[in-house]
């Protein structure tokens, strides 16, 4: 069996598992939802994040070159559509916006902290460039590496993002791919291109989806990939390193 001192390095994604992204995306739906209030079309949180789920993963496969902002604004659009909702490209151009908005998750900065002290730290990510930038300043520790879908040209799930993350590992930090623990709630974006690529990987459960819960913003799989470590939290991976480490 692994153990988690085994790996030189951490690869986050950033947008849930070290940012709530479910609640930056709920508040940024609520004025589309208050310009239509009233008109009989109920929208739920469940109902709205499912309908992102959906819209970003296919706005993702349909444009992999167009920065997040830009396909947020059309992820935007798509979900009024789907929900039987009036927007406007205000409305569109705002939720696109928004990224810089969205919370970190309160164990986050003192789980990675702790984290800091046994591992290099790096970011793979679906966000752009200055979205990126806006959410470090919420996370407290300084990272190693941080890689964007901006950078790469192709959102994960997609081989190219995995590929670019091994390849500045080595060429970045002289590290390989048994060095590598991948850490992030999502299966659809991480933990099945990770596993693909024979990468160790850490499930931050959020969602206790491997306790029956909702999928949420995710886009669902229809089969779990295996995973050798599973948190409902980064504060419960954290304590649970720094027990491997007293232990050792």
């Amino acid at each position: 069996m692994p153990r988690l001192t085994d790996y030189r390095v951490l690869t986050f994604d950033c947008y849930g598992t070290l940012i709530d992204w479910e609640c930056g995306i709920w508040d940024a739906l609520q004025p589309l939802i208050m310009r239509n209030s009233g008109v009989g079309n109920e929208v739920t949180r469940d109902s709205g994040l499912r309908a992102f789920g959906q819209c970003e993963s296919r706005q993702e496969q349909a444009t992999p070159g167009l920065r997040y902002p830009d396909l947020l604004t059309r992820v935007h659009r798509s979900i009024s559509e789907r929900l039987g909702l009036e927007s406007s490209t205000d409305l569109d151009e705002a939720f696109g916006a928004s990224v810089p908005h969205w919370p970190a998750f309160p164990d986050t900065a003192d789980a990675l902290r702790t984290l800091k002290r046994h591992y290099k730290l790096v970011i793979l990510s679906n966000v752009h460039r200055d979205g990126i930038v806006a959410s470090i300043r919420k996370l407290g520790v300084e990272f190693d590496g941080i890689y964007t879908a901006e950078d790469i040209g192709s959102y994960k799930p997609s081989h190219a993002n995995f590929e670019y993350l091994l390849t500045h590992l080595q060429l970045e930090l002289g590290l390989g791919r048994s060095d590598v623990l991948h850490t992030a709630q999502s299966l659809h974006h991480d933990h099945v291109p990770a596993k693909r690529f024979g990468l160790a990987n850490a499930w931050i459960d959020r969602q206790r989806l491997s306790e029956g819960g909702s999928w949420g913003a995710i886009e669902r799989v229809e089969e779990v990939p295996a995973t050798d470590f599973v948190f409902f939290s980064l504060g419960e991976m954290a304590e649970a390193v720094r027990r491997t480490v007293a232990s050792a």
